[in-house]
Formats: structure tokens, C-alpha cells, sequence
């Protein structure tokens, strides 16, 4: 049986689409039975439970939920949300992100879980911590990316419960994630190019990995059944990596809509980004980040079953379907 938490989530409900596909028994880790809507209930397959465990944290009691899993895909994760108080954001981070996963990976160990999957992200990367150092980087005012050092500590402290008990951790990094049900930068792209928004980005010449939903559920899969996978961190993509003035142009035909791109200076647009204090959101247009997704492939024979054009497709079609006011 598989163990998933974040089931209601972005991610999560496409797994939970993939294990019905495969007609797998999976465990629903829930914060409330009421968390789980009417509309949620229905889309559920006969082989789901449901089990309560509350809030994610430093005391979250998982034992009885993780009686009989084999496999834990953790998906759940506090993210940033709009109002946040930075502090009190970065302190949750540290609470759910490492210390709820590290409690998590201690007690699927001593209740006989075999594997634990592990959803990190590719910001992780990105950032070291030396151990004596780590809480008071993630809670320092100002600190660069709390969310980007919470995931990078959790994947330490779940390799370290590995070494200690047997659990076989497996750490899975995507870049940006998009498909059906996609919130943040992606909608908003999707929006601008959809109601033809002029862009400054025409002199952006950066390289940028993604990965659809549908080709990250099916890694996550693969890495919670395949035997050569545990004790590994893989980074995942499409395969196709495109900068934005093409992944814009790639929206646009699949909205069949117009894309208006005009030429600014990058030190304009970077410097028009501090000024607005949105200089992190910049750097993501403009600046290049891209997956080495070869030890996926080479280990585990890993391909992605959907193309960039067919996620973009499946994304576009989402988007047209869906309330323009709540989705």
C-alpha cells in the first residue's frame, strides 16, 4: 500500500489519478475528513482510504495512519502564500517542511515502511547548509529563499534517517511544475498571453527546464516501485528545455492567440524589478535554470510519457474549462 500525503494537492490529485489508473491501494493522509470535499469524495477510486493525522509538524503522530503502507510519497509542503508575514512564514517553513518530514521518515521506519518518496524541488539545489547553521539560516530575517533551504535541510535530515534505520529515502527535485490545476507564475502566464498582453521579454535569451504534472506523477511512480531508486536524489524535466520568449510562443498556439513580445534592455527590465520589488519574480522570466535528468534515465530507464506540446495542450484545455474567477 502506498502512503500519500498533499493527496489534495496539485500534484496530488494527479498521482491519486495515476495509482487509480493502476488499480493501486493507497492511503490518503488528510488534515481533517472535512478537508476532503464533496466533489474530491466522488473523484476518489475504490481502492482509497482516508486517514487523519492534523496538522504537519514536529509532533504530528503518524503511527497508526502508516500501519500496513509500504511505499510514502510525501507530497505535502507549506509553500509561500500571499500576506505571509516573513518570519512567521519562514518558521513554518522549518516546522512542516523538515521537521514534519523528518518525523514522518522516523516513524514509517519503525513501522516497517520500506521506501519513502520524497517531492523536493529543484531550488534545493541552489543552497547548502552546514548542520549547525541550518534553523538559523532558514529563520534569519531576510533570508534569501526559506522555502529553497527548508527543502534542502529536509532532504539531509531524511538521507541521515536513512542511514540510521534502513529506510530507503528517494528525493525527487522538479523545476516549475505545470498541467491542470496549475496556480502561480504558470496561470499568470497563461492569462497575459490569453488576453494579449504586450511583454518586454523579446531580448530574453535564457534556457529554463519544466516538467508537466502528468510526467512528474509518473516519475514519482517509477521511483516509489523501481528497486535500483532507493538512496538517490533525481531531477526531473520534460526533456525539452525552451526560454521563455518560446515557452510564451508554445502558450500562445496552444491558446491560439497572438503572443506580443517587444524588445527591453535586460538591465532595464532587472533594474525595473528591484524597483518594483519584484526582482525575484524577474529572475524567473529572464533568468536560465535547467534539470540534469540523465541518473533518472540511466538507473531507472525513466522517459517522459508526455511531450511538452501535449502538456501545454492538456494545460490550455484545463484553463478554458475552468472558472476564470477561482481557477
Amino acid at each position: 500500500m502506498i502512503f500519500l500525503t498533499g493527496a489534495n494537492g496539485f500534484i496530488g490529485r494527479e498521482f491519486r489519478r495515476l495509482l487509480a489508473e493502476r488499480d493501486a491501494a493507497v492511503r490518503l493522509a488528510v488534515r481533517s475528513r472535512s478537508s476532503v470535499g464533496a466533489s474530491h469524495q466522488k473523484e476518489m477510486a475504490t481502492r482509497e482510504e482516508i486517514a487523519v493525522v492534523g496538522d504537519i509538524g514536529p509532533y504530528t503522530d503518524w503511527r497508526s495512519a502508516l500501519r500496513g503502507a509500504d511505499v510514502v510519497v510525501h507530497l505535502a509542503a507549506h509553500v509561500h502564500r500571499m500576506g505571509d508575514q516573513a518570519r512567521a512564514t519562514a518558521r513554518r517553513y522549518w516546522e512542516v517542511n523538515v521537521l514534519g518530514s523528518e518525523r514522518l521518515a522516523r516513524q514509517a521506519a519503525a513501522s516497517g515502511v520500506r521506501r519513502l518518496v520524497f517531492c523536493s524541488s529543484i531550488k534545493a539545489r541552489e543552497v547548502d547548509l552546514p548542520p549547525a547553521t541550518a534553523q538559523a539560516s532558514v529563520l534569519s530575517p531576510g533570508a534569501e529563499d526559506p522555502y529553497a533551504l527548508s527543502k534542502r535541510e529536509a532532504e539531509r535530515r531524511l538521507f541521515g534517517v536513512a542511514a540510521a534505520t534502513g529506510l530507503e529515502v528517494v528525493v525527487v527535485r522538479p523545476p516549475l511544475v505545470y498541467g491542470p490545476g496549475v496556480k502561480a507564475n504558470f496561470l499568470r502566464l497563461l492569462r497575459l498571453v490569453d488576453r494579449g498582453v504586450p511583454l518586454p521579454l523579446a531580448w530574453v535569451h535564457n534556457v529554463r527546464s519544466l516538467v508537466f504534472s502528468g510526467n512528474l506523477v509518473h516519475c514519482l511512480w517509477l521511483c516509489s516501485q523501481h528497486p535500483a531508486a532507493g538512496g538517490h536524489l533525481f531531477e526531473v524535466g520534460d526533456g525539452e528545455d525552451l526560454s521563455t520568449p518560446e515557452l510564451l510562443l508554445r502558450i500562445g498556439e496552444a491558446l491560439g492567440r497572438p503572443v506580443r513580445l517587444w524588445p527591453c534592455p535586460m538591465p532595464l527590465l532587472r533594474g525595473l524589478g528591484r524597483l518594483l520589488a519584484r526582482e525575484a519574480e524577474i529572475e524567473r522570466l529572464c533568468g536560465s535554470l535547467q534539470v540534469d535528468d540523465r541518473p533518472l534515465r540511466r538507473l531507472l530507464g525513466w522517459r517522459p510519457p508526455f511531450s511538452v506540446a501535449q502538456g501545454l495542450a492538456a494545460t490550455v484545455d484545463w484553463y478554458r474549462g475552468c472558472d476564470q474567477q477561482t481557477c
